[in-house]
């Protein structure tokens, strides 16, 4: 027996000094630190009812008089919205919209009255407003080369841009792709009492786009050159970074109805004026039943006319306020201890245990 439980003995330190043994084993040991083991300080509160109904009163006190402010600001913003697709087709066409918005030699000419409600002080944005167009359409969205309207050195990477890419044996198409060729076309002039107003379309796009998304060096070819013309036609003695009409319609939109701002009117317009606009009525949305609207508006600190922000505001606050009057009535109606272990289900029904 003693000779047994040497052996044992005399195993046991063999195996603690082999030192195979003890590195295998301390490897498999996390290295030790406080955010291993989840010993950081942390914030772990306990909300009671008082904090809770203090919280609520506050997001109610923050968030009513913001919408009460964007809501106010919202109904200042004057706007007019005309849609004139259907007024601008001849009687004679109105069964037949796709002949005349595809025949080159019927007149596009339309004149539209539109009344001033309020005043509207500059700057005037007009915008053009499209519906049912599907700008954010997979193949759509694709069908560019952002390279080739980045910089002159990439002018034939065009592998992106099909069925707009090459215009035969001149070479490729710059800007290549269905979003440059299917560029916005119809035009704006605007007269009060036979008084032109000018409309401004400088710096009506992005700053980052004009200056990092668009070459300077980039200039129009073999563009709108083919049998089938998709919109607008582009001056090639301008660069692509000065053609902002190009970079505002280049910004896909991600919903079927959006607004493009078209230009800015620099004067202000008195109320009960009435604007003359005369529209060529080039661009064609009947082909897949859209819509086009124009839209004067002016804008305030929160940009053009919004009610849902004040709305949606006003209807958090609300809630929060109407919860903080709730629960402060339940604790003072049916007050209840704070940890009270009466409450707990093996105490409230200890025959079911």
């Amino acid at each position: 027996m003693a000779a047994r439980g040497e052996t044992s003995s005399a195993g046991g330190n063999d195996a603690a000094q082999d030192p195979f043994t003890s590195a295998q084993t301390m490897s498999k040991r996390p290295k030790y630190s406080r955010f291993t083991q989840q010993e950081l300080p942390a914030c772990k509160p306990i909300l009671t009812p008082g904090w809770v109904i203090t919280a609520f009163i506050l997001v109610g006190v923050v968030f009513i008089p913001i919408g009460l402010a964007s809501l106010l600001a919202s109904k200042r913003v004057v706007e007019i919205v005309d849609r004139y697709d259907e007024d601008c087709i001849p009687q004679s066409f109105k069964n037949k919209t796709l002949s005349y918005i595809q025949d080159d030699k019927t007149n596009k000419t339309c004149t539209r009255s539109l009344v001033v409600p309020k005043l509207m002080k500059s700057p005037i944005y007009v915008y053009y407003q499209l519906s049912n167009f599907y700008q954010n359409h997979r193949r759509y969205v694709k069908s560019r080369s952002d390279k080739q309207l980045r910089s002159k050195d990439g002018e034939r990477k065009t592998n992106t841009c099909e069925p707009e890419a090459f215009a035969g044996d001149k070479g490729p198409i710059v800007p290549c792709g269905l979003i440059a060729w299917s560029l916005f076309n119809d035009t704006y002039k605007f007269s009060v009492n036979d008084t032109r107003l000018d409309v401004n379309k400088n710096n009506i796009a992005w700053d980052s786009d004009r200056k990092h998304k668009f070459g300077s060096d980039v200039y129009p070819k073999n563009f709108q050159s083919g049998g089938l013309i998709g919109g607008a036609k582009l001056n090639s003695s301008i660069p692509l970074s000065e053609q902002e009409d190009l970079i505002v319609w280049m910004r896909t939109a991600a919903l079927p109805t959006f607004r493009k701002l078209y230009g800015k009117i620099e004067v202000d317009l008195e109320a009960n004026k009435t604007i003359t606009v005369t529209i060529q009525n080039n661009y064609n949305t009947y082909d897949f039943e859209g819509k086009k609207h124009l839209v004067l508006s002016t804008a305030s600190w929160i940009g053009g006319k919004n009610d849902f922000l004040g709305v949606a505001y006003l209807a958090v606050g609300g809630i929060c306020l109407f919860l903080a009057i709730a629960f402060i009535l339940v604790y003072v109606l049916v007050p209840r201890p704070l940890g009270d272990p009466s409450y707990l289900s093996w105490n409230r029904n200890p025959a079911g245990r």
